[in-house]
């Protein structure tokens, strides 16, 4: 457990409340990812409008699938016969970013969001469980029909983790990291070697959904991390890595990321089909 002392909780106090006054910030302010524009991978990769047709998509032949099994009025969104874990991911690749946001939830967010993400059917029955498994595997199978999944599904998120290791590697990035940490050590907070350090620091006591505790030394750190990083360009600097790198692979890998690309173009026009059908 992290205690706080009270010389340490009115520091806190005077620095959040001297980030509040700061501002949000003006135009060209990155707030988000998206502020920040596109990579060269992002062609290849699976989108959040594609996860949506996804699971309305899965949703629909789950029903079909159900019915011919004998539920009728299978729900769109069941939920479970005994509620699961949910963990939410809310973090962008560059660690906190809105300034806003961690003013308030720190490394974690809003718990309302959590609710607005639980199913909104019924539950299902203990016989409509047991069939369910078998249902959704087969929207599975037919949503990636024609796809050689182990091969050509996703080919750039395989190769995620070997761009991020060459990008922690690039000196202009490691320059920024450094004058990030001193940023942030000179407004009196921890020094982390980077904002991922900040962002997963076991002194913010995730809970098993993922979202943090919002203490007061939270937030002023997250509201420090940010605005350090909105000073210095930081997230900037480390999506220009990013690209670099990301650019290089496609490079070297062409054909494998051109399979992908055509895996994932299949992958589209059947959910168009299922959606058109079914929807």
């Amino acid at each position: 457990m992290f205690m706080i002392t009270r010389g340490w909780r009115l520091g806190a106090v005077v620095m959040l409340t001297a980030l509040c006054a700061s501002g949000a910030g003006g135009p060209g302010i990155v707030r988000a990812a998206s502020d920040l524009g596109p990579l060269p991978g992002d062609q290849y990769s699976y989108t959040s409008q594609d996860f949506q047709k996804g699971e309305r998509a899965t949703a629909l032949l789950v029903r079909q699938c159900m019915a011919e099994h004998g539920h009728g009025h299978f729900p769109l969104d069941p939920r479970y016969p005994t509620d699961p874990i949910r963990v939410a991911a809310v973090s962008t690749s560059y660690g906190a970013l809105d300034l806003e946001a961690a003013r308030r939830w720190g490394y974690g967010w809003d718990p309302e969001t959590d609710a607005a993400r639980q199913p909104k059917g019924r539950r299902m029955t203990v016989a409509e469980f047991a069939d369910f498994p078998a249902c959704n595997a087969q929207a599975d199978e037919r949503l990636m029909r024609g796809i050689d999944v182990k091969r050509d599904w996703l080919y750039s998120g395989r190769r995620a983790a070997a761009i991020d290791e060459a990008v922690k590697h690039d000196p202009r990035l490691r320059a920024a990291f450094k004058v990030w940490s001193r940023c942030v050590t000179e407004h009196g907070f921890t020094r982390y070697p980077d904002p991922v350090a900040a962002y997963s620091d076991t002194a913010w006591r995730r809970n098993s959904d993922g979202n943090t505790r919002h203490t007061l030394q939270e937030r002023a750190t997250a509201a420090a991390d940010v605005t350090c990083k909105r000073r210095h360009r930081t997230a900037e600097i480390w999506h220009a890595a990013r690209a670099r790198e990301q650019a290089a692979d496609i490079t070297t890998h062409r054909a494998r990321y051109t399979a992908s690309l055509k895996a994932l173009r299949t992958y589209r026009a059947t959910l168009t089909h299922v959606l058109t059908k079914l929807g």
